[in-house]
């Protein structure tokens, strides 16, 4: 249950900065006459994002709809570092580096 929630919190992460630099001006446009918002939900955007349809939506799930959406190489050096932790790669120290094998490479 934790690891999921991690996962879920991680992801909304990644919507927020999947937003462009101009988020208000966007927000205009996903807004119509009567004032209620037309663009697609958090649901919407995770549905889109799980690709293997297991209720959420993961890191490599979430760095492929991003680079759909902005293209290859976005926020690259954060979506590595969030990677290298989901695959085990990311502990630095002595000890653990026995415990996680190469084979995901």
């Amino acid at each position: 249950m934790k690891k999921r929630f991690s996962n879920n919190w991680m992801m909304m992460s990644m919507l927020l900065l999947s937003m462009p630099a101009s988020a208000a001006s966007l927000l205009d446009e996903l807004i119509v006459a009567n004032g209620r918002y037309i663009g697609p939900t958090l649901e919407d955007n995770v549905l889109r994002m799980d690709t293997d349809k297991n209720g959420f939506a993961d890191v490599f799930e979430v760095r492929a709809f991003l680079e759909l959406q902005h293209g290859k190489g976005y926020e690259k050096e954060l979506l590595d570092k969030w990677e290298a932790s989901a695959s085990g790669k990311s502990c630095s120290t002595p000890f653990a580096k026995e415990l996680y094998s190469d084979s995901t490479r």
